[in-house]
């Protein structure tokens, strides 16, 4: 199967009511599923006894994830992460940099298609967990945010 075609499938699907698609011919396998709203769950367990779920910076199909009192900004989509607008440009943010809902995070690029991902939350950039230009996967933490700085 062509890559073109791979395309064609994924434009199919987001097109049409399949929420999940597989097709295999011989050795070769693609399974194509749409990301549609999670029900609300519990966040994960964490090993810090003081976790406080908070808002997540993603879209609203996504539940809260907490590290502790640190609130996990995951990917709403699979793409590539990147922290700027451009090559040339200074990223959205730092670490330490304070945020406020609506505020450009960074981008995902899925399909050629550039994402911008904006905070849930305000607090203050704790940490950023990907390198620019890595490839990410749906629901992974990308970045950790502190509500109560």
């Amino acid at each position: 199967m062509e890559f073109s075609q791979i395309k064609e499938l994924i434009s199919l699907v987001n097109s049409t009511d399949i929420t999940d698609l597989e097709i295999e011919d011989g050795d070769f396998r693609v399974r194509i599923r749409k990301a549609g709203p999670e029900p609300k769950s519990a966040p994960r367990e964490v090993t810090d006894t003081a976790a406080i779920p908070q808002p997540v910076s993603a879209p609203p199909q996504q539940a809260p994830e907490a590290r502790g009192s640190l609130v996990e900004v995951l990917a709403p989509m699979v793409g590539t992460f990147y922290r700027a607008p451009a090559p040339d440009a200074d990223p959205f943010v730092r670490a330490g940099d304070k945020v406020a809902p609506g505020q450009t995070l960074f981008i995902i690029e899925a399909m050629k298609m550039m994402n911008e991902i904006e905070a849930e939350v305000s607090g203050v950039i704790r940490e950023i967990l990907v390198e620019n230009g890595e490839p990410v996967e749906f629901g992974q933490p990308l970045m950790l945010i502190d509500p109560q700085a």
